[in-house]
């Protein structure tokens, strides 16, 4: 503490209250990584109390800024410290709520470091652990706009922050030199990979659209249809060897994340200096879900087994009465010991959600091919969660051992399957996420990129989009007025993330069984229980839609005619 003078009472008390408020927070903040990642109740009110307490010290620091400046000698990177910490309250507490707005209330704080230079100075005081503070914030903010698709930010930030690591790096030569290079090589590769078409204004520029869910991309639903479920909580788990990935997200996650958000609502975010930064203690008192945008989610990088079963557990046992549950796996597959076999539940393999061996080594004796892996997710660890309506998307080159779920509990039960092939050609793109997933995310993107379109223009962008709505309305009613339906469908249908989701698969399917580079039943994404052919896969009226939306792109040789021989019915 550096002193200016001799401190009076007033002074003192200031001080003293200033340096009680900042060890307070730094005690609660250590705290949070201590809460369980799991559950609704078991942590709300500590994260009331956290954000109580940096409110209090923020409004301190700004209503007292001269006698601390004057008499505590505060420097500017201890206000962006605490700035950063009620940045990474935030972030947290959309991790944890789901709910988009507070990825805005963080980006607040974070861009208001960069705007006032909070940590300009860092590098003079010869601290490496506060150059370290500094570089994970440009990490941690770089995420929150890569989540708020600010990507123009994100590339002056990714400019930054590699001009930061080479200052780092040549002013201590640091151990950890290595890692930092690996993190810049990490958003530079998921960055890349992330931008698959460029949709080009008429100035040239490229145009960056969101892909979350609004009132425009909201399918329609009969007006009076009954709303059986809604969809409350979500699973989504990564595990592709060769995908690109940062900060614990692989491409595949981040995509299926936006798909299950609504867009966030613009300008709700409190001015730094005006507002209290907590989101409310009335938020936490009545826990209120029903007032939810958006489901809550798990995102689970690479869980083990014994991880992903414990956060199923938790979202299983939180499930409220008429909701359902989605799992949505992204994982390389994990092939069986046996071909035809009666045992669906195991014996046709699974997923691998987690590749590491710790603690895994075979005992003597025991052939290397009769062990299973042990992080592998089979179809029959799903069997008790089926006691509750569950949503199972499955991204695998070995979806297919999801195929025979039995319904167990009579529960509703819908598994969209992806294509466990794509020709030679894309077979070189896995880092650039798998393209059912994509499809489920943008589908239109999705359409340019089995059609080889890198660049296209708005203009052109939103006469497809057109289609793809006509298509999504068409459809829709197709589901409402089918006969040969499973009931489950109906059951999961009035929710608009699982109408979208099931909406979208058809339109994949349809696309993937027209083009003539997709030849077989393993190109092919598969529904349990089966979709209609007639009434739904193979309308007339959807393989119009999608023919026109071909010719729109002048990519209409590329998809065969309805009834040509190599369309599989």
């Amino acid at each position: 503490m550096s002193v200016d003078g001799i401190l009076d009472e007033s002074e003192r008390k200031v001080v003293n209250e200033f340096c009680h408020l900042l060890e307070k927070s730094k005690q609660l903040f250590n705290g949070l990584r201590d809460l369980p990642q799991y559950g609704h109740k078991q942590w709300q009110s500590y994260f009331g109390r956290t954000f109580d307490v940096y409110t209090k010290l923020w409004k301190f620091q700004q209503q007292h800024r001269q006698i601390l400046d004057n008499k505590y000698g505060l420097k500017r990177w201890q206000i962006g410290e605490v700035a950063s910490k009620i940045g990474q309250l935030y972030y947290h507490y959309y991790l944890r709520t789901s709910e988009t707005n507070y990825l805005s209330e963080s980006f607040s704080f974070y861009s208001a470091i960069r705007m006032r230079a909070y940590y300009s100075k860092a590098t003079k005081e010869d601290r490496p652990d506060l150059m370290v503070k500094k570089l994970r914030y440009y990490a941690r903010f770089i995420v929150v706009c890569l989540l708020l698709k600010k990507m123009k930010l994100v590339r002056d930030l990714v400019r930054e922050l590699a001009k930061q690591i080479d200052d780092y790096t040549s002013t201590y030569e640091p151990e950890d030199q290595m890692e930092w290079n690996l993190v810049l090589g990490e958003i530079k590769a998921f960055i890349e990979a992330d931008n698959i078409i460029n949709v080009v204004d008429v100035d040239s520029s490229t145009i960056v659209l969101s892909h979350r869910l609004t009132p425009l991309n909201t399918p329609p639903a009969d007006k009076g249809a009954p709303v059986y479920l809604s969809l409350q909580e979500i699973l989504i788990v990564g595990n592709c060897h060769e995908q690109v990935k940062f900060s614990e997200l692989t491409l595949d996650m981040f995509r299926m994340l936006q798909t299950l958000e609504r867009e966030p609502q613009e300008d709700l975010t409190n001015q730094i200096y005006d507002v209290s930064p907590a989101p409310g203690r009335q938020l936490f008192e009545n826990g209120d879900r029903s007032r939810r945008d958006n489901p809550h989610k798990y995102l689970l990088y690479k869980p083990t087994y014994g991880q992903l079963n414990t956060f199923l557990a938790s979202a299983f046992k939180e499930l409220p009465p008429n909701g359902a549950m989605l799992l949505y796996i992204s994982a390389d597959g994990c092939l069986g010991n046996a071909k035809h076999t009666d045992d669906a539940a195991y014996d046709l393999g699974g997923v691998v959600t987690n590749s590491r061996r710790e603690g895994e080594t075979p005992s003597k004796g025991k052939r290397p091919g009769v062990l299973k892996e042990m992080h592998c997710l089979h179809p029959g660890d799903l069997y008790p969660y089926t006691r509750k309506p569950l949503f199972l998307i499955v991204d695998s080159d070995n979806s297919s051992a999801f195929q025979g779920f039995p319904t167990l509990f009579g529960q509703p039960l819908v598994c969209l399957l992806s294509p466990e092939q794509v020709p030679t050609t894309m077979q070189d793109q896995h880092q650039k996420g798998n393209l059912f997933t994509l499809f489920l995310h943008c589908p239109l993107m999705a359409f340019c990129y089995v059609c080889n379109i890198i660049d296209i223009p708005i203009t052109l962008w939103d006469k497809c989009q057109m289609q793809i709505d006509k298509f999504m309305a068409e459809a829709s009613k197709l589901f409402v007025r089918a006969r040969k339906l499973d009931h489950s469908y109906m059951q999961f249908f009035g929710d608009d993330f699982l109408r979208l989701l099931l909406l979208r698969f058809v339109l994949c399917y349809i696309v993937l069984i027209l083009h003539r580079g997709f030849k077989g039943p393993s190109y092919y994404p598969v529904s349990h229980p089966s979709l209609p052919t007639d009434e739904i896969l193979e309308h007339p009226s959807l393989y119009k839609i999608v023919l026109d939306l071909a010719s729109i792109l002048e990519v209409r040789g590329l998809f065969a005619e309805p009834g040509e021989g190599d369309i599989i019915a």
